[in-house]
C-alpha cells in the first residue's frame, strides 16, 4: 500500500463517522507494532491537508517487560526518530502492567486484563496532556476478529464501533484504520520500512485472538473475498453504538 492510498482510506473512515473536528487534540497509542506506526503515519499526513485542524501526540505505554534476546528489544530510538520526522510529540508512560498480570496475578488468559490496564494508562496520560480524543490502531481484520470472538465465546454479534465516547473520562476513542486491511498494513510497513519493535509479551501468538485470526484466514482461503463480506455484514448490521453513515 502506498501512502496516498493509506490517506484515502483513513480519510474516508474519518469522514464517514465524523471522527475528527476542528480543535481536537488526539493521542495516538503507540505500541511499536506495525498497526500503530501505520496509524501514526496516516494521521500525521492527514493533519497537513484535512479541512479540520487538529493536533497530535504519540503515547507509548511501557508494560515493563524484561527485554528479550537482544539488548535493543525495547529500544525505541527509531520510533522517537520517526515521531520527530513526522513532527509528532512522543511520550513514554512507564508501568508495571507486565509484572502485575504475569507475576502477581499469574493470569492464564492475560489479554483482557492487560488490555484494560493498558487502555487505562493510555487514557490517563492523554487527559494529562490535554487530549480530548484517543486514536486506536484497530484495522479491518481486528474488527472482524472481534466479531468472531464475540460470537464464539460470548454468544453475541458485536464488534467495537468506529467511535466510542467514554463518559467517565470525557475522552472519545476513534479508529481511523477501520477500512484498512491487515495485509495492506503489512504492505505499508514493508514499503516504508517502519521501525517495528519486537513484542516481548509472553502470550504473544498463543491467544484466542490468534486462534480466530487463523480460523478466518482459512475460511478466506476456501472462500476468497469472504473477509470483506464479513466486514460489510458488520457495518450493515446497525450494531449497538455504531452510528449510521450519512447518505
Amino acid at each position: 500500500m502506498k501512502l496516498q492510498q493509506l490517506y484515502s482510506q483513513v480519510r474516508r473512515a474519518v469522514d464517514d463517522y465524523h471522527m475528527i473536528n476542528t480543535g481536537d487534540k488526539i493521542a495516538i497509542g503507540i505500541s511499536g507494532g506495525k498497526d500503530s506506526l501505520t496509524l501514526l503515519y496516516a494521521l500525521a499526513g492527514l493533519r497537513n491537508f484535512y479541512p479540520h485542524t487538529f493536533e497530535l501526540t504519540a503515547i507509548c505505554v511501557d508494560l515493563g517487560f524484561v527485554p528479550g534476546d537482544t539488548d535493543t528489544a525495547n529500544d525505541d530510538s527509531q520510533i522517537r526518530a520517526l515521531c520527530q520526522k513526522l513532527q509528532v510529540p512522543y511520550q513514554v508512560v512507564p508501568t508495571q502492567i507486565g509484572k502485575i498480570v504475569f507475576e502477581e496475578r499469574k493470569e492464564h488468559a492475560p489479554c483482557s486484563l492487560c488490555a484494560k490496564m493498558r487502555k487505562g494508562a493510555l487514557n490517563t496520560a492523554a487527559l494529562k496532556l490535554g487530549c480530548n480524543k484517543v486514536a486506536y490502531a484497530h484495522h479491518m481484520d481486528d474488527i472482524i476478529e472481534t466479531m468472531f470472538l464475540s460470537m464464539i465465546y460470548e454468544g453475541n454479534f458485536y464488534a467495537f464501533p468506529p467511535v466510542t465516547n467514554l463518559d467517565r473520562s470525557g475522552l472519545t476513542v476513534i479508529r481511523p484504520l477501520m477500512y484498512v486491511s491487515e495485509s495492506d498494513v503489512i504492505g505499508f510497513k514493508n514499503r516504508y520500512q517502519l521501525p517495528v519493535r519486537k513484542n516481548d509479551c509472553p502470550a504473544d501468538g498463543s491467544t484466542r485472538r490468534e486462534y480466530v485470526k487463523q480460523l478466518i484466514r482459512q475460511i478466506n482461503r476456501d472462500n476468497p473475498g469472504v473477509k470483506k463480506r464479513f466486514f460489510h455484514a458488520i457495518t450493515n448490521a446497525r450494531l449497538l453504538d455504531w452510528p449510521v453513515i450519512d447518505d
